[in-house]
């Protein structure tokens, strides 16, 4: 009888291990590891979602998490920050130097 309840416990112990295993996987993390804090992006703006045209606003990184990305935008002479989407920003185009005569 003992025997019985011990490797039912096992089992049972087993099945939640191998259950909350992929859970802890954090997947969306390779999202955000494409920009850096600091890092100059275009914000892809669409005033309502059915609007049809799509603002690029300039912004800065200042924080990430695993699912969203916190920019800081200029907004009527103030710095406002917001929470987008990763697939809503676009890495700032790098202006190459020319060299000085």
């Amino acid at each position: 009888m003992k025997v019985i309840s011990l490797s039912v416990i096992f089992v049972v112990l087993g099945i939640n291990f191998l259950i909350s295993v992929p859970a802890l996987a954090d997947t969306n993390m390779s999202v955000a590891n494409n920009f850096e804090i600091g890092q100059k992006v275009m914000w892809l703006y669409k005033n309502r979602p059915d609007a049809a045209n799509v603002q690029k606003i300039p912004a800065e990184v200042v924080k990430l998490s695993p699912k969203k990305v916190q920019i800081k935008v200029r907004r009527n002479n103030e710095f406002i920050n917001r929470w987008v989407s990763p697939k809503k920003l676009e890495i700032f185009p790098n202006i190459q130097k020319l060299p000085s005569v």
